[in-house]
């Protein structure tokens, strides 16, 4: 059992969250919710031992372990993919290589009657006690299941990390932490990196094997697949519910509702103590009742109503242009990079109108198809984008792909032509940028504000063809849903790659699965698809156990 007690984070004289307490038991999968900006990654380091706070502190039995996945981290470059998975187990191999060397040592040693001869078979003995006592475990086979399980193919497994992208390399550090098999596992945003058949896997692993987990996650399905608790951090304060996410949401409703009635009663109750003072103020019957009164008033706690986050992304696209009937044609395309086949022989075409899905695990040629579809790469085949057809394309890395050094106006400005030059400003409110924040270098914002301004780029021209690779990686969940709604009601064409089921769930009614070479077309809605992919990947993990 792990305690948080008492626990107090002050920034220049300013409380971020103060008097914070709870316990963490062995079989909690706990949501750490709140708006951003409330505490959530700083009680997270705290708890990790990365940080400190300013008052308080963090209990922890002597020989737990606690493993902590943060939101962005490298890996190291001096290793494979294997070797630095394996390292989960270092700790075993330690104590395993220590026991060689002494034993080697006791080997050639003679004075078998010396105090230094005594102490090495003494720690011999000691690390023997400790080791004998793990349980048998095949740790090759382990690593190699948990690499498999988060999308890294038998190939990978002996390239170098400095191979990999940011995201690959999350994982490796993922696999590392479910293998430790901690006490307790704290993970910040880990779907962001991961595709749906791996957050699936992820699921099920941390539902089944692993002890208490803490959560920080935009991603709703994910949440609440996992979690039967929730902490919310707000106004400096938490609010512990033993619900999952959308049972907390329910409950915190009512428990603002709640807040709303008894302050309206205490306001009622405080004016009409004010009239009774004001009335009978210098009267001298009334004198005690007055002073009472008084008092009374002066040490009135006043009930607080919980802050909501009423900042709103406001988003709806243009009507789109009307295009040809279809708009994206493709005809056995096929693409390699040197002896790696991507894809081969895939067809596809989608029609004027058609909100698709691409899917499939990273690396199966998702994003690509995409670029082939525009002519960025090329590529055996033919493929062909129909009559008229105006794209409006967000890349996986257009947040990153932003110049720092321009202010979020600038940024909007250099692209922006005719009439829609006289909007931008308004055209940045709706995106939740006002005031002096226009004014801010693209370099001081957040994640989620950098995936926003990218996004304003897409409404400056009507588009009929609108392609989405991964648009709500570091979204909060309230823009997440607003840009679904407007991606429901977009009356052009849609290609949507997300490994977000909670985004994609009623947004198209085809899907392409790239999966071992191949495009595969599957005339159902994502939703379908979803239910009977999840069923397999259980399925084959079982079947790993």
């Amino acid at each position: 059992m792990i305690s948080v007690d008492n626990l107090a984070v002050e920034f220049s004289g300013t409380n971020l969250f103060s008097d914070v307490s709870f316990v963490i038991n062995p079989t909690d999968k706990i949501a750490l919710m709140g708006k951003n900006g409330a505490g959530k990654s700083t009680m997270m380091k705290i708890i990790a031992g990365e940080q400190k706070g300013t008052r308080g502190n963090v209990r922890v039995p002597k020989d737990a372990v606690i493993a902590y996945l943060p939101q962005h981290l490298l890996t190291e470059d001096n290793c494979t993919v294997f070797e630095e998975a394996a390292k989960a187990f270092k700790h075993v191999f330690s104590m395993r290589d220590e026991m060689d060397k002494l034993n080697k040592e006791l080997e050639t040693r003679t004075d078998y009657e010396s105090d230094a001869y005594m102490s090495i078979i003494e720690k011999v003995s000691d690390l023997g006690e400790k080791y004998y006592a793990l349980d048998e475990v095949n740790y090759d086979a382990e690593v190699e299941k948990a690499l498999k399980g988060l999308g890294f193919r038998q190939e990978d497994f002996t390239r170098q990390t400095n191979e990999f992208s940011g995201g690959w390399r999350m994982r490796i550090e993922l696999a590392k932490i479910l293998l430790q098999k901690p006490d307790l596992i704290l993970l910040d945003e880990p779907t962001n990196h991961i595709d749906i058949e791996s957050v699936i896997w992820l699921e099920d692993f941390l539902l089944n094997k692993a002890n208490a987990v803490m959560v920080i996650s935009h991603d709703r399905a994910f949440i609440d697949n996992i979690t039967n608790r929730t902490i919310e951090v707000t106004m400096g304060r938490i609010y512990d519910y033993k619900a999952n996410y959308s049972h907390y949401l329910q409950l915190r409703e009512d428990r603002r509702s709640h807040q709303i009635k008894a302050y309206q009663e205490q306001q009622k109750f405080i004016a009409d103590n004010m009239a009774f003072i004001e009335r009978f103020k210098g009267t001298y019957s009334k004198t005690n009742q007055v002073t009472s009164r008084e008092r009374m008033l002066e040490k009135l706690e006043i009930i607080e109503i919980d802050e909501i986050d009423t900042s709103s992304l406001k988003l709806r696209f243009p009507p789109a242009p009307r295009s040809g009937d279809y708009p994206v044609t493709v005809k056995d395309i096929s693409k390699s990079y040197d002896q790696h086949v991507v894809f081969k022989d895939a067809n596809m075409s989608i029609a004027r109108g058609e909100k698709v899905s691409f899917v499939g695990r990273n690396g199966e040629g998702k994003s690509t198809m995409i670029k082939a579809i525009l002519g960025e790469i090329p590529v055996e085949g033919t493929y062909q984008l129909g009559h008229n057809v105006k794209v409006g394309y967000f890349a996986q890395n257009q947040a990153s792909l932003l110049d720092p050094d321009l202010t979020i106006f600038q940024t909007v400005d250099e692209v922006a032509f005719g009439d829609i030059r006289n909007q931008i400003k308004n055209i940045l409110g709706r995106f939740m940028f006002s005031g002096d924040d226009i004014d801010k270098k693209v370099s001081m914002l957040s994640g989620g504000e950098k995936t926003r301004l990218a996004m304003v780029k897409l409404l400056l021209e009507p588009v009929n063809l609108l392609i989405l690779d991964e648009p709500t990686n570091h979204l909060d969940l309230k823009s997440k849903d607003v840009l679904k709604e407007a991606l429901s009601t977009f009356d052009g064409t849609l290609i949507l790659v997300s490994h977000d089921r909670d985004f994609l769930q009623g947004l198209s009614q085809k899907v392409f699965e790239f999966k071992e070479q191949r495009v595969i077309e599957h005339f159902e809605t994502i939703d379908a698809f979803l239910e009977r992919n999840r069923i397999k990947s259980i399925a084959e993990i079982n079947l790993m156990k």
